[in-house]
């Protein structure tokens, strides 16, 4: 039952749309594709089948229309709509499915759920024999909506909603009793609730005595003296009316009877809480009191003795912790096998009495080409960072430009670092532009909105945005004739710090590293006080003299004491981008980091344009569209190549570093507010031919000598979690699947770019390519994968 994972990030994209329909199908599912929407196909599918034939199937896609009747094995699909706008179709009714509901359709009819959105869904594929024996064998079952608002249908919506979040980590111990829940949730959520009254040929009445004659079975399974004449007692019925009733539906009540008991020692005998519960104990105590006739009975239903099954599914388990544990084999597993192993071929030759044994609306679209220049010639453009020309802490395509240019014009763009305030003196006092943007008094702040969060600070008090996001970006510029589909280049061609304007430091630049409570060190610290945040400033080399590296050393740390900003709100942590530090309040510490130089590698942690997305998005977590990649490389002399997702691109640049290491494992790099020279490269959709960014659905990083590829725990964290994709991101992220993406990127572009095969690229990923940790800090973790051009002949 080991975990499948699809994306169309594996394939070119003349591939995807193939590969999507051959994954669904292999899940006997189907899907058609609006041409429009077929432009921005994306999807994620997670998948892993139970040894009792459950199919589990999280689905984060596109606009299409899935079809719910495929040919193949008979079983029942319920589908938890988490995510878009939907519409189910069956029987000539068309239905609309709100989030929460719960579709359901035998894989007999044919029903159709049409998504109008980017969309979320979890779908389980029910074999029909893992509910035979329950109440739904006599229904006339057709496809419907079961409403997750309220009664029963919430529950099994709220049930069915857990168990997607966890469909990556459930064991195969932990899934087995989950099945027996979710067969009992199905019978008591669609009891009754065929349109038709689910029982053919019984009238209401006599559906109303069926159903609470099947839920006194279902209660009494373990009493062995339950029977059709103490039934019929009870509910003061002749035996033969009762008998005759189960006829009418298809049934004989000794079967039925049979078949529910044998379902539950089945589910006791695969479940590993039960291993040392016997065989016989376990017939005995749902009702049956003849253990020969339990063997017999047992195996004419499962195709299998009880010991049989017992240990191939013992062996199974076996197995699945063998592969999930270790890549080769762990000290222990030879004899856990082997002992799995010897006890079925022990189970072969047993005998028939082995009872007994022990066991917002779309914005217009810019033109598609630029207008032509008057001069004939690329301009240059200067944009300054001010209050008026910076967002805080978030992404937004509804954001308007600050400045428009046309492909092949220049840019002098300055970016300021949000950690700024750590030391007003050094890095704010008499600098306009810095002090515009950092203004706070008690009357006001300049920019008040500091995140993508709520503007009334309703959830922490905080202050407005709440601090999801927390970095000051330059823009947007829009690009004119950008179009989604096209690629826009991002040449960096010089780096420059901003220098201290205060007289005091006249001249010298600064910048600060924050050690804080999100950086992956936090819980791990050994010496007191338990937990702490440090704060260190440095000082740049502003000017290195030529030939020479550039250095920063620390000047002073000091730990963060609880800071009141200016409207009087407590800080007790660094919670909340630009509170002012009052340096009156805290100690510091100058004799840190002695004889220690670190070299100075400028780059921007910020490159974004604007996510396709609705409303406003979170600065921190990276993603297809760029934003927070958080890599030293993104430096002079690299070109970052964006998809471009809304008309005019709307580049922002933002989160200047002095310098980092790969992982920024403390929470910042040092954090130096910097001023660029950029040149943006529109390539038209059209014109991209077989060029390396011609097929891109990520941020590429291309430098004189190297590729570099990010890769992230969730390539496109906004359309694989949806509605609650800006918290999701940060409980789920690992290095694990972000090293998963970069591989899958990599392989990709080998293949794309450099005509590899699939086995040729794998081999030379493994002998040729590094990959790095980009950062473990940013909420989506990123590993970077580095191709060097010298592999290829042709690629200087």
């Amino acid at each position: 039952m080991d975990l499948q994972r699809f994306t169309t990030e594996s394939y070119a994209e003349v591939d995807r749309l193939r590969a999507w329909n051959e994954t669904l199908e292999r899940l006997g599912l189907r899907c058609s594709v609006p041409q429009a929407a077929a432009r921005h196909l994306h999807g994620t599918i997670k998948s892993r089948k139970s040894s009792n034939g459950f199919e589990l199937i999280a689905l984060a896609a596109f606009t299409q229309t899935i079809e719910l009747k495929v040919d193949g094995a008979d079983s029942l699909v319920i589908v938890l709509h988490l995510d878009g706008g939907a519409t189910l179709d069956a029987d000539g009714v068309r239905e609309r499915i709100a989030i929460g509901d719960i579709v359901y359709a035998s894989s007999r009819e044919q029903a159709c759920l049409s998504f109008t959105s980017d969309f979320r869904a979890f779908a389980i594929r029910v074999p029909r024999s893992a509910i035979n024996a329950r109440l739904l064998t006599p229904f006339s079952l057709r496809a419907g909506r079961l409403s997750g608002e309220a009664g029963i249908g919430h529950v099994f919506s709220g049930f069915l909603c857990s168990i997607a979040e966890s469909v990556e980590t459930l064991s195969l111990d932990e899934l087995r009793p989950l099945e027996l829940a979710l067969a009992e949730f199905l019978v008591a959520s669609l009891a009754g609730h065929d349109k038709e009254g689910g029982f053919s040929g019984l009238t209401p009445s006599q559906a109303a005595l069926f159903s609470r004659v099947c839920r006194t079975i279902e209660g009494n399974l373990a009493n062995p003296d339950l029977g059709l004449t103490s039934i019929a007692k009870e509910e003061r019925v002749s035996p033969r009316y009762l008998q005759k009733l189960f006829e009418a539906v298809g049934q004989n009540f000794s079967t039925y009877l049979r078949s529910r008991r044998l379902e539950r020692c089945r589910a006791d005998l695969v479940n590993p809480l039960y291993e040392r519960v016997s065989i016989a104990d376990v017939c005995f105590r749902w009702g049956f009191n003849d253990s020969a006739y339990f063997s017999r009975a047992f195996r004419e239903q499962y195709g299998a003795s009880p010991r049989t099954f017992r240990h191939e599914a013992g062996l199974e388990l076996a197995r699945h912790l063998v592969q999930r544990i270790s890549r080769g084999l762990p000290v222990n597993a030879g004899s856990l096998l082997a002992h799995a192993q010897l006890a079925t071929q022990g189970a072969v030759h047993e005998v028939a009495d082995d009872a007994c044994s022990t066991e917002p609306p779309e914005p217009p679209a810019a033109p598609s080409t630029p207008p032509p220049r008057e001069s004939g010639k690329p301009r240059h453009h200067l944009l300054r960072a001010t209050a008026n020309t910076i967002h805080w802490g978030y992404f937004s395509h509804d954001l308007k430009p600050v400045l428009e240019v046309n492909s092949g014009d220049t840019v002098t763009i300055e970016t300021l670092t949000q950690h700024a305030a750590d030391d007003w003196e050094r890095m704010v006092q008499g600098d306009p532009g810095a002090e515009s943007v950092f203004h706070w008094s008690a009357d006001r702040k300049n920019v008040n909105r500091r995140g993508a969060g709520p503007m009334d600070a309703s959830i922490y008090g905080r202050g407005a945005g709440e601090g999801f996001g927390v970095h000051i970006c330059t823009g947007p510029i829009a690009v004119r004739g950008a179009q989604p589909g096209d690629v826009l280049e991002v040449r960096i061609l010089d780096i420059h710090p901003r220098r201290c304007a205060n007289p005091k430091f006249a001249g010298r630049a600064f910048g600060s590293n924050a050690a804080a409570w999100w950086g992956f060190h936090y819980r791990e610290l050994l010496t007191e006080p338990k937990p702490r945040e440090v704060v260190t400033i440095y000082e740049l080399d502003a000017d290195a003299p030529s030939g020479e590296t550039a250095c920063a050393r620390a000047v002073y740390n000091f730990r963060w004491t609880p800071q009141r900003d200016p409207f009087g709100v407590m800080h007790p942590t660094i919670d909340y981008p630009g509170v002012p530090v009052d340096h009156s309040t805290i100690v510091e510490n100058h004799d840190v980091l002695k004889n220690v130089q670190i070299p100075v590698r400028p780059h921007f942690g910020v490159i974004s344009v604007a996510p396709q997305q609705e409303g406003l998005i979170d600065s921190i977590p990276p993603s297809t569209f760029g934003g927070n990649l958080d890599n030293w490389r993104v430096t002079r002399g690299a070109s970052v190549f964006l998809p471009v997702g809304v008309p005019g691109a709307l580049l922002s640049i933002g989160d200047p570093h002095a310098s980092q290491g790969d992982s920024e494992l403390c929470g910042t790099a040092i954090e130096c507010s910097l001023t660029g020279d950029f040149k943006l490269v529109l390539h038209k959709k059209e014109t991209l031919g077989k060029q390396v960014f011609s097929d891109l659905t990520y941020p590429l990083v291309e430098t004189a000598d190297e590729w570099v590829l990010h890769g992230f725990s969730y390539p496109n964290y906004l359309a694989e979690f949806g509605t609650n994709a800006q918290s999701a991101v940060y409980e789920k992220s690992t290095l694990d699947l972000a090293m998963r993406d970069a591989f899958i990127k990599t392989r990709r572009f080998l293949m794309t770019t450099q005509g590899l095969s699939e086995d040729e690229a794998i081999s030379l990923i493994s002998v040729a390519v590094d990959f790095g940790v980009t950062q473990v800090v940013d909420g989506n973790w990123g590993v970077h994968a580095i191709i060097r051009k010298a592999l290829f002949k042709n690629a200087m």
